[in-house]
């Protein structure tokens, strides 16, 4: 009887199919992380009402601590919101709950991503409560679902983070990138990487106002003070500015602006007659003489 000839493996079979051994074997993507996603996503809700609500959003009195934050340097970041810059980590974290097909590797993108939230949340915070002397109940609710993420993500860690790698070293690692990105913050946001020429005629305006001994009196906690200064640009620190709070928000008024007969932050007092509001370089222009049509751009 003739032996059957053995079919070398891998051969196709006659109905076109390729054989077990060597059909190739598909990943399992992980199932989304609903806890995670839901936080995530709301917190994309929180900045991303902030980001569209600009300087005024709900519960947030003039004056208030959120108008304070709001209007201050530190709530702008490469002229963009630093609610957007939030609402795109929300984003990328959202991302990571439902991406990825290894357990220990989403683990470790979560872990990094509110790791960073986390650090960065806070560091706002303290701006907020040592710099500014204010709180916002937005920008605390963002830092609590940040701080829920955290905690979720790093309850259900897993048994090794990464081979042979230690705890310890992993954490100092992600320590030292957390730590980097709120060092690069504070010198974004505190003005150090500022290096943008003054305008010309912005330069000449503010010239002209120190020159007729105009007075710009604001606070240091006066969100709307710090609109009117941004409107300055790169030319802001030679304006004649007078701080009415040299002790903070609970302090008594400086002498000098109490003389003045200041009311309200901000105000200008321009050739004898006091006005109050912001104003724009054009409008400060007009009530000053100086020639704003004629001065170079």
């Amino acid at each position: 009887m003739a032996r059957k000839k053995r079919r070398p493996s891998g051969q196709k079979h006659p109905g076109g199919g390729v054989s077990g051994q060597q059909r190739p074997q598909q990943k399992t993507r992980l199932k989304p992380d609903p806890w995670i996603l839901s936080l995530a996503v709301l917190g994309m809700l929180l900045t991303g009402y902030l980001s569209l609500a600009g300087g005024s959003p709900a519960f947030c009195a003039e004056g208030g601590g959120c108008d304070v934050i709001q209007g201050s340097r530190w709530s702008q970041l490469f002229g963009l919101p630093l609610a957007l810059w939030g609402f795109g980590l929300y984003a990328l974290i959202a991302l990571a709950a439902v991406t990825g097909s290894a357990p220990a590797s989403r683990w470790r993108r979560l872990s990094r991503l509110t790791l960073l939230g986390l650090a960065i949340s806070i560091y706002l915070t303290l701006v907020g409560i040592f710099a500014l002397e204010a709180t916002c109940g937005w920008c605390l609710g963002s830092l609590a679902i940040m701080a829920a993420l955290f905690g979720l993500v790093h309850l259900r860690r897993p048994g090794a983070p990464s081979g042979s790698q230690s705890w310890g070293s992993w954490w100092l690692a992600n320590a030292f990138l957390a730590l980097g990105a709120v060092v690069a913050l504070q010198l974004a946001l505190g003005g150090v990487l500022d290096r943008r020429p003054e305008n010309p005629r912005v330069a000449g305006l503010v010239d002209h106002l120190v020159a007729i001994d105009a007075r710009y009196y604001g606070a240091s906690w006066c969100g709307s003070c710090a609109r009117q200064t941004r409107l300055f640009g790169a030319s802001a620190g030679r304006l004649p500015y007078v701080e009415c709070s040299p002790q903070g928000r609970g302090g008594p008024p400086a002498r000098e602006c109490v003389t003045a007969g200041v009311t309200s932050y901000p105000s200008w007092q321009i050739n004898g007659l006091m006005h109050t509001g912001i104003l724009s370089p054009e409008e400060l222009a007009g009530l000053s003489g100086f020639p704003w049509e004629q001065a170079r751009e």
